[in-house]
């Protein structure tokens, strides 16, 4: 697909790392293969772990913050390592870094399945962050690196397109193994996906790095960005339980913010910084930055409740569950080679902002789901998310790695994946604190008007936090009448929360594509440098 100069960097003289590759390891389709099957084990596994979430909950006697954390563990350590995974690409070697990152990625996950309890699952899902930090950024620096400008944009597309049958499989895969195998099995399926992508990618990546001399590593950068991310995020997660207005909330947050200024300030004034501030001239990167941050915000955080409705709320099982979202998952496959075709065409301006405003009108749709929606509701919303997030996926790739330098391209990799972490790991975090606030509000006077006795329902706002994953709070030794009524009105406190989810989320969509539109050039160029 020829590039047009909005969307194409200047071509390099000769792409780092290609000049001296020969035979099959010159040849950039086998590199497309084989970061392919990284970024397929990778993104399956954020797939089926969503559908294994309820499950996990219910085998380990876990708490909707531990759910949390089960999440954003993965995505703190995640959005904590990817730049330095980067920038270790760029300068040690791309190839070096995507290989260790998929043997730990692949070690963490068998050790997942043979935790056993909520606290290990926990901390190795961090382990599994850790080194898809190092894998995820050098996909694209890879691409990036072999591709010659009017072959990168459909290099994007099929790269994004990979994820996206990723994530189409994944709830079928997932609800499969859920309800035929056990909870463990989503995350040992990664180790025979790990083997081949590590043999592949022995037999046909080039290494390459930028072509420097010797200079000292940024290691003040590493450990201020990765400081505050982790306080940032950290305290936007621990704001649902320890309220936000809380001290520990907002220092966690401010020191965060602080930290993170402190780091942009720091690298403007080191001779060979981890983040080049200089990337950040081009308008473009930065606009797609902040829009990729917000597109994963309202992916992950929707699938996050969408599940728990789905499993807890309607019942069904984690099969039936991924069947019904497929939709989703289909719509973002056709949407991915189709945003890289608009993009490469008439730029991201328009892909971008068509993106986002597909995502609002799936938030704004799902105003219209109660406890007892028919199908016909559900899957509109679906389809339109899976187009918006597919669409934006494709111009972010191009308005943030097409922009930079290629020997930057490790580190705006890092930058993009850092963005999308970051945002999925506020998404979750945000819109569940959300339901959990509206649920906590409202409980007892939606089980009260549903025909439980007061005093009851008073005493079931003990269980707001159940309720806030779609949990009813009910006994064995209850009657069926009173049964359906704490049934009825934990239904309409859940469905409460997630209207309230859903009308922030379609705002900030709808604020997204202003800036999209806005902020964005109809015509870009590279990053000098």
């Amino acid at each position: 697909m020829p590039a047009t100069p909005a969307t194409a960097p200047a071509p390099p003289a000769a792409p780092p790392g290609a000049a001296g590759a020969t035979g099959r390891r010159a040849n950039p389709w086998l590199t497309l293969l084989a970061v392919a099957f990284g970024l397929f084990m990778v993104q399956l596994d954020g797939a089926v772990v969503a559908i294994a979430n309820p499950e996990i909950g219910r085998t380990l006697h876990a708490s909707a913050a531990d759910l949390q954390w089960v999440t954003n563990s993965y995505l703190l350590a995640l959005a904590a390592t990817l730049i330095l995974g980067g920038k270790l690409g760029d300068r040690f070697g791309r190839r070096t870094y995507y290989v260790v990152g998929i043997v730990g990625f692949t070690l963490a996950s068998v050790a997942i399945g043979l935790a056993g309890s909520i606290e290990g699952v926990i901390a190795f899902r961090a382990a599994q962050g850790f080194f898809g930090g190092l894998l995820m950024p050098n996909t694209l620096g890879l691409l990036r690196a072999v591709f010659p400008p009017r072959r990168f944009g459909m290099a994007v597309g099929i790269w994004a397109m990979v994820s996206a049958v990723s994530t189409a499989l994944g709830p079928i895969v997932g609800g499969l193994l859920v309800e035929h195998v056990s909870w463990e099995s989503v995350f040992f399926v990664n180790a025979p996906i790990g083997v081949i992508a590590l043999l592949v990618s022995a037999a046909v990546l080039p290494e390459s790095r930028n072509p420097v001399g010797r200079h000292r590593f940024d290691v003040p950068g590493v450990v201020l960005l990765a400081l505050g991310l982790l306080s940032a995020v950290f305290g936007v997660v621990k704001g649902e339980t320890w309220g936000w207005t809380a001290p520990g909330t907002l220092g966690a947050v401010a020191a965060g913010v602080l930290l993170l200024v402190v780091f942009g300030w720091y690298e403007t004034r080191v001779e060979h910084p981890l983040l080049p501030m200089r990337l950040f001239r081009n308008r473009s990167l930065t606009v797609g930055t902040v829009v990729t941050a917000l597109n994963f915000f309202v992916l992950l955080g929707v699938i996050f409740f969408v599940m728990l409705y789905l499993q807890n709320v309607r019942g069904y099982s984690p099969v039936e569950a991924g069947v019904r979202t497929l939709p989703l998952s289909l719509a973002s496959l056709v949407a991915s080679p189709l945003g890289a075709v608009l993009t490469g065409r008439f730029g991201p301006r328009l892909t971008m902002p068509l993106g986002m405003l597909l995502q609002a009108a799936a938030a704004f749709g799902m105003l219209t789901w109660d406890t007892a929606s028919p199908y016909a509701t559900m899957w509109p919303p679906f389809v339109a998310l899976g187009l918006g997030v597919g669409m934006v996926l494709s111009a972010s790739s191009d308005a943030i790695v097409g922009q930079a330098p290629v020997r930057d391209s490790g580190v705006a990799g890092g930058l993009q994946a850092t963005a999308l972490q970051v945002g999925g790991a506020l998404g979750t975090s945000v819109l569940m604190s959300l339901i959990g606030g509206r649920v906590g509000s409202t409980l007892t006077g939606d089980l009260t008007r549903a025909g439980v006795p007061a005093d009851l329902a008073g005493r079931l706002q003990e269980a707001k936090d159940a309720v806030a994953m779609g949990v009813s709070p009910v006994s064995a030794d209850m009657p069926a009448r009173l049964k359906a009524a704490v049934v009825e009105g934990s239904g309409q406190a859940f469905m409460g929360g997630v209207h309230t989810a859903a009308t922030v989320t379609g705002v900030l969509c709808l604020l997204g594509a202003a800036v999209a539109a806005a902020g964005l050039r109809p015509r870009t160029g590279a990053v000098e440098g």
